[in-house]
């Protein structure tokens, strides 16, 4: 170990603990001479010798192999106050300008005592590496106050042997034997740092510190799986692998932030608790790189232009995970020598958030851009409108997080889209007080609506057209209804788009089964060749249409019960009413039974019958779909 200057020797940083021995060896008191002076400074240094040469792993071999720590707490304390003792007579003695072959013969004593220190420092933090670890120290650090359990944080908690059994008997009464352990050695090295720094041995004990600590960390970051990735190595990984790889830091960043670091921080903030730019420094140089690793890799995902429908849900997991923890990152390195890793933090937020908004961008451009022209069969709801409402709705489960992330942004207007104008044309319409991600989000279910209207045009029968945004529309309104979207869009936004379905859907009947109704409501007289005249029209617009509406489809229950109701309304009472008023006449003729082919239950029936699944397949297929396959999270 290379010699120490005296003047930096003695007079070294001014901590706490150096204050405090300076402070001692200028006690008032009655002036001492010279030689008065040597003389208790020659005792002090011949007393420290004794023990210190005692614990010189150099000369003794049961110094060598035993830890002075663990062997006797009461004489570790007393080697530390002993070494305290020296420091202060050598700088008493540079003071007083007194000879220097006793600061010579001081200064290799405080080698010896250091290169002990040094080992014991050493062993303390690598024998308790399971006590030290930071889940211990922090489930110790939440019960008890670091002030209370310090119960040897200087040298002078080894003075009285008593007080410090009655302690650790309180303790074990409080705390785990876990806890007790890691106590215990946090106090040790508290003590030995303090004793170093004081001295002048910064240097040496931080680096000691460090090593091990760092190794700690590193491991635990390893362990869970969190490494260094590029964009461009994202780039080049199948989406399955880089989504592993975003639930393995999904499922570290809590631990990291909430245990590893944070338990970290406690520990080195207790043990360096002499000199704050020590303990920043440390803390800082100990978990910067590991610290760098975990929040580096959320920007190397954002910053990826690999494109999957679940990317946009891995972002905002990622965004929200920073988001929640937000309060422990920014407690826990709040350094400046942290400073860095907080600036990556929010960089990563900053990146999550831009590809959000761009994958949203994507995502309406999807739905423009989708290609399918066949109808689907029975004016069933499209594979559009299925995959859309699933991603809007997950979307919706965010919304706190799309929140701020959309924040800032405007809302689309009429002069900047691309859809008619005639879409915008809105009575209650009013988006100046709702949110941003709400407006986004009904901005997104208008281009799907529009998609869809653009879709109903490829039916030939246009009733089955109306059939089919009646149903695209009451399936968006139904998820909306069941899920978050309710709260975004609002009850307003509900019960207009509902009302839409009603006036879809009564299109669809007037069209579909209009001439039915009008064979109903024909003037007919007594003669029974007029009577005959309306039964057969009744017999053929009923056949056409139900003809025509007997493969239509009707997937959700509360809309086809209405409209079958309506229909059923419509025909079945007027119809009963004919029937019942002239069988009797055309009872009398001998065509009656093929004139009458239909009893007004039969009407029932065949009504009833119409619009379920079984009558036709929809078919979910298409480009859009196949682009948007959204997986079970």
């Amino acid at each position: 170990m290379p010699r120490k200057g005296m003047r930096s020797l003695c007079f070294h940083s001014k901590t706490s603990s150096f204050a405090l021995a300076s402070s001692r060896a200028s006690v008032s008191g009655p002036p001492r001479t010279s030689s008065e002076s040597e003389l208790v400074m020659a005792r002090a240094i011949e007393a420290a010798e004794q023990l210190i040469m005692k614990w010189n792993p150099d000369t003794s071999t049961y110094a060598r192999v035993t830890s002075l720590f663990y062997e006797d707490k009461q004489e570790a304390g007393q080697f530390v106050k002993c070494v305290n003792d020296l420091q202060q007579a050598m700088h008493a003695l540079a003071s007083d300008n007194s000879t220097s072959d006793m600061l010579v013969r001081a200064q290799g004593l405080m080698e010896v005592a250091m290169k002990r220190l040094q080992k014991e420092l050493y062993q303390i933090l690598s024998l308790n590496r399971a006590h030290l670890d930071p889940e211990s120290v922090s489930t110790r650090s939440s019960r008890t106050s670091t002030s209370t359990t310090t119960r040897s944080s200087t040298s002078d908690d080894y003075d009285d042997e008593g007080e410090d059994d009655s302690d650790a008997r309180v303790a074990k009464g409080s705390i785990s034997e876990v806890e007790e352990a890691s106590l215990i050695a946090m106090a040790d090295l508290r003590s030995i740092a303090d004793c170093m720094i004081s001295s002048g041995y910064a240097k040496e004990c931080i680096g000691i510190y460090k090593v091990i600590r760092k190794s700690i960390i590193d491991e635990g970051i390893y362990r869970l799986g969190v490494e260094k990735v590029t964009a461009s190595q994202v780039q080049k990984m199948p989406w399955e692998a880089v989504e592993a790889k975003i639930k393995s830091w999904l499922e570290a960043v809590k631990v990291l932030v909430g245990i590893l670091f944070y338990g970290e921080r406690i520990l080195c903030d207790h043990v360096f608790a002499a000199s704050d730019s020590i303990r920043q420094s440390c803390f800082g140089e100990i978990t910067k790189e590991g610290a760098a690793l975990l929040f580096g890799f959320p920007e190397a995902v954002a910053r990826s232009s690999k494109k999957s429908p679940e990317k946009m849900f891995r972002l905002l997991d990622m965004y929200m995970a920073i988001s929640e923890n937000w309060h422990d990152i920014e407690t826990v390195f709040a350094f400046d020598s942290t400073s860095t890793v907080l600036s990556l933090a929010v960089n990563s937020l900053v990146r999550l958030g831009e590809s959000v908004r761009s994958s949203l961008a994507d995502f309406e451009s999807t739905i423009l851009k989708d290609s399918s022209k066949s109808a689907v069969p029975g004016g069933g709801v499209h594979s559009l409108t299925v995959d859309t409402m699933n991603y809007l709705c997950l979307l919706s489960d965010y919304s706190n997080i799309l929140g701020d992330i959309f924040v800032d942004e405007q809302p689309n207007s009429p002069s900047r889209s691309p859809l008619p104008e005639s879409y915008f044309d809105s009575p209650d319409r009013d988006d100046t007080h709702a949110p941003a991600i709400s407006i986004r989000l009904a901005w997104l279910v208008l281009v799907l609506l529009c998609k869809l209207d653009a879709r109903a045009k490829h039916y030939k029968d246009v009733s089955v057209s109306y059939l089919f945004l009646a149903n695209n529309l009451q399936h968006v309104v139904s998820r909306v209804r069941t899920s978050n979207l309710k709260y975004l869009l609002g009850d307003d936004w509900i019960v207009k788009h509902e009302d839409k379905v009603r006036q879809f859907a009564g299109n669809y009947e007037r069209i579909g089964w209009g001439k039915v109704f009008d064979s109903l409501l024909t003037n007919t007289n007594s003669m029974a060749s007029s009577l005959v005249e309306a039964l057969m029209r009744f017999n053929s617009s009923f056949e056409d249409a139900y003809q025509r509406q007997s493969s239509t489809v009707v997937p959700d229950q509360v809309l086809r019960d209405m409209i079958k109701a309506s229909i059923e309304q419509k025909i079945v009472p007027a119809y009963r009413e004919f029937y019942d008023s002239h069988k009797a006449t055309f009872e009398r003729e001998r065509a009656s039974r093929s004139i009458f082919k239909y009893a007004p239950e039969d009407i029932k029936n065949r009504l009833s019958g119409l619009f379920v699944m079984s009558n036709c397949r929809t078919s979910l297929s298409s480009s859009f779909s196949s682009r948007l396959h959204l997986r079970s999270r």
